[in-house]
């Protein structure tokens, strides 16, 4: 029963494990398929500011700074959004290599704990048995 138990956890964990990669991959294909559209172009970079309830709470120099920052890294930015759409297909790779990676260790876990449970069953059953034998001697 516990070899049952074990393969049915197992089997859950490997299919929630698969459905969180193929979610996490769908999701991220699509936003880097539509990264310049979602960007809205270096004008939306530029205009990040820090928000106005925030503004109080920081001091000027914290947000002058950030404010540079930001106009300084517009053209890396940029460039990266260009590149999205073709980073695409590596990113399936990364994505079901990890999947595949861990599939292969909840399996191998599953294993494991079977291995586990055997082991303690033959353990169970032969203290059971040499208590009964004592039992038997007296």
């Amino acid at each position: 029963m516990l070899y049952a138990v074990n393969w049915f956890v197992v089997v859950s964990l490997v299919i929630l494990w698969s459905l969180a990669a193929w979610a996490f991959h769908s999701i991220a294909a699509w936003t880097l398929a539509n990264a310049g559209t979602l960007a809205g172009g270096a004008g939306s970079i530029e205009a990040l500011q820090v928000p106005v309830w925030l503004a109080p709470w920081i001091p000027s120099e914290y947000a002058s700074s950030l404010n540079w920052m930001i106009s300084s890294l517009t053209p890396a930015i940029q460039t990266v959004l260009e590149w999205a759409p073709a980073m695409t297909g590596g990113l399936s790779i990364a994505v079901w290599t990890a999947w595949a990676t861990g599939a292969v260790l909840l399996v191998v876990l599953g294993f494991l704990v079977t291995g586990l449970v055997a082991v303690l069953s033959r353990r169970m059953s032969a203290s059971a048995t040499s208590s009964s034998s004592l039992a038997t001697a007296r």
